[in-house]
């Protein structure tokens, strides 16, 4: 059980990220890492294409969401409430749904992550989410760390940047303005969990190595957001949210508090996830 303790939330509120050490031993990374490498592979499917003939978001990353809702064993990660409950103290929610997970597996030679915010990218408010970032194999300068500039989820900023590239050709200039500090770059080791608010700016480095950087997230919400904007998102068009609705369902359970620790059963009614983020 990893220890919640006042400086870990206040680096949290200050910075907009924290950096949680020791949170996983080896044997359940292995595990957990063993099902989503089979689970992308499932989503992905043989792909001989070389990175360069890759469309742009594709360079950045192999992106492959909501894998609990078709890969039981993974529930028991995803719904872990030790980081749930972490997650919530952080965010000073008192509880969190699900709004999905993700593979992010970025490819030897793979390009960096353009710097963005997630929030405007989803259509919900308040901004009150936040991500667990958890690099199975550790994370480095040359594999694909991520950088967050601190303190920027406290600006008053929301800006859409389209990290696919296929809207825009350039990401949107965070640094351009005067009070975005530079980015703070985390190498992570092997074991530890990056939280993330949803205001907070961040990119991912290119991956130089010859391996791939294996990480898989999990973004919790406060119980309680509405729907936004009435833009398409799985997380919502699935359930039949419309704008204004409290965002509920079996596509966006409680992640935490779940007191009995029981995991949810998939929305296999709603139809299936989206294959991945790219196609």
């Amino acid at each position: 059980m990893v220890a919640i303790d006042a400086a870990l939330i206040e680096t949290f509120d200050r910075d907009g990220f924290a950096v949680v050490k020791d949170f996983f031993d080896p044997v359940e990374l292995e595990f957990f890492g063993s099902i989503v490498d089979r689970a992308v592979i499932n989503r992905v499917g043989p792909d001989t294409r070389s990175i360069d003939a890759k469309s742009m978001y594709e360079q950045s990353f192999q992106q492959c969401m909501n894998l609990w809702e078709d890969n039981d064993d993974l529930k028991a990660l995803t719904f872990n409430q030790s980081l749930a409950k972490t997650a919530g103290a952080l965010l000073g929610a008192e509880a969190l749904r699900i709004w999905h997970d993700q593979a992010l597996y970025k490819e030897p030679g793979g390009r960096e992550t353009d710097p963005h915010q997630d929030w405007p990218l989803w259509p919900m408010a308040p901004a009150r989410q936040i991500t667990a970032w958890i690099p199975f194999d550790g994370s480095t300068l040359e594999s694909g760390a991520m950088g967050y500039s601190p303190g920027s989820h406290r600006l008053g900023l929301a800006k859409f940047s389209d990290i696919t590239r296929e809207l825009r050709e350039e990401p949107y200039p965070y640094f351009d303005h005067s009070e975005m500090r530079d980015l703070s770059w985390v190498e992570a080791p092997r074991g530890s969990v990056v939280f993330h608010h949803s205001l907070t700016v961040h990119q991912a480095k290119a991956n130089t190595t010859d391996t791939t950087r294996r990480a898989y997230c999990i973004i919790y919400f406060e119980d309680g957001c509405t729907r936004s904007q009435p833009h398409w998102h799985q997380s919502l068009d699935r359930q039949n949210i419309n704008e204004g609705q409290r965002i509920k369902g079996p596509v966006t359970p409680i992640a935490w508090p779940r007191p009995k620790n029981d995991l949810p059963e998939s929305p296999s009614e709603m139809g299936s996830p989206p294959q991945t983020g790219f196609r």
